[in-house]
């Protein structure tokens, strides 16, 4: 499976070119690049940009070529300036809840993919760009990235998932801050809330994420997909049952040639080498 820089498609696990309007796909050293590519509307979320996304997501998931996927914009103005107003402005009910379950299953794709997902944000995430940001695992930004869920100014509320993920993780209180005011912050303000993980200078932004994925990329993949999906599930449990659920991931582990291998090799004081399974 791979793509060559700057071209729009990429090559399925079984051979078949997928073509992406609006998406750049750069896959190399099990790491996948993916790039949304609509300067002329800084990034913004049409349908069919939502639609070539879940469709590349889906074929991560399944495609053990990929182990982590990285996520930005093009430019340097905008990660993804938010959900594309113009295509929404005369949608009827049905037609915005349509919409809104497209973003709604993309961003759940991204949240449930077995691959960890990094967002790199480089500059403006609004909206359904900041939406986009937080269904990923983890948040890079450059010093020049802006939050904000700016609905209200519009007359709707956040419809991809704002009011549920941000509350979740930063906490009630600064949620509704954000929500009901739509202002925007900047990125120390964003890092001092939790909202993402690390700050760094714009020219190092995709360098930093490609070597936090390079990391990640090193280590025991089921392992890392047993991370993932154990802290996901968790959360929606109250503590012991949460516990409990980590216990048997934890023992389903040893049934693992990764576990042995992992353990050898730790004993043996050399790296190892994991197969994924």
């Amino acid at each position: 499976m791979g793509a060559s820089r700057g071209e729009a498609f990429m090559l399925t696990a079984k051979g078949e070119a997928m073509d992406f309007k609006n998406l750049r796909v750069e896959i190399e050293n099990n790491i996948a690049l993916v790039t949304i590519n609509r300067p002329e509307a800084l990034n913004a979320l049409n349908e069919s940009t939502l639609c070539e996304l879940k469709s590349a997501m889906a074929e991560f998931h399944d495609n053990e070529a990929v182990q982590v996927v990285i996520i930005t914009g093009s430019g340097k103005k905008a990660f993804v300036a938010g959900a594309d107003i113009v295509a929404m402005q005369q949608l009827s009910a049905l037609e915005a809840r349509r919409f809104s379950h497209l973003g709604h299953d993309l961003m759940r794709s991204i949240e449930t993919c077995a691959k960890p997902v990094i967002a790199a944000v480089n500059g403006f995430a609004l909206g359904g760009g900041c939406e986009l940001a937080l269904s990923c695992d983890i948040r890079i930004v450059s010093e020049n990235a802006r939050f904000s869920q700016p609905e209200v100014n519009l007359g709707v509320i956040p419809g991809f998932g704002g009011t549920q993920r941000l509350a979740r993780l930063v906490g009630k209180a600064r949620a509704l801050e954000m929500l009901l005011t739509g202002d925007m912050i900047d990125a120390e303000q964003a890092y001092q809330m939790g909202l993402v993980n690390r700050v760094v200078a714009q020219e190092a932004l995709i360098e930093t994420a490609t070597e936090m994925a390079t990391k990640i990329v090193n280590k025991g993949p089921y392992a890392v997909r047993q991370v993932k999906e154990t802290v996901r599930t968790g959360l929606e449990m109250d503590l012991d049952r949460a516990n409990q659920y980590e216990a048997e991931m934890f023992g389903l582990c040893f049934a693992t040639l990764d576990q042995k291998e992992g353990m050898l090799a730790f004993l043996e004081k050399r790296p190892a080498n994991f197969i994924g399974h």
